[in-house]
């Protein structure tokens, strides 16, 4: 792990009030180090980890994606209502979902226009709208 990294890290936990433990380090780094936005599920995360010096369960990645995720780091993007993706990237912005490889993906926010959104029940309010299109090769 470079200096540069473990800073990122660390500086990323610490703007949430996170404690940096040697885990939420390790996986932090995985997740920002580079300074690139990610998306992961729990297990692709737990995979990048296995040859990491700092041992992770599977268990301590869902509790600290979670964690991340209540603090503001993260957000939780839900495909197919039971396999949950974890993106570093905060803005609203769309993602595509390609079916064929299980892979999330960026989509551009530019060319997404929502003209109107439906009324909600009485005593409701919309806290966010998600947008994946769901794609696969011809």
């Amino acid at each position: 792990m470079s200096v540069l990294a473990s800073e990122r890290s660390t500086s990323w936990l610490a703007k949430a009030g996170l404690r940096p433990t040697r885990q939420r380090v390790a996986l932090a780094t995985l997740l920002v180090g580079d300074g690139q936005d990610r998306h992961v599920t729990a297990e692709s995360l737990f995979a990048a980890s296995e040859g990491g010096i700092e041992k992770v369960s599977l268990a301590t990645v869902y509790n600290t994606l979670r964690a991340f995720c209540e603090a503001g780091l993260m957000q939780e993007v839900t495909v197919d209502g039971n396999k949950s993706y974890f993106d570093t990237r905060m803005d609203d912005h769309p993602h595509y979902y390609w079916e064929d490889t299980g892979q999330l993906t960026d989509a551009p926010a530019d060319q997404l226009e929502i003209t109107s959104l439906p009324e909600v029940p009485m005593g409701t309010e919309i806290s966010k709208v998600d947008v994946v299109i769901r794609l696969r090769r011809k």
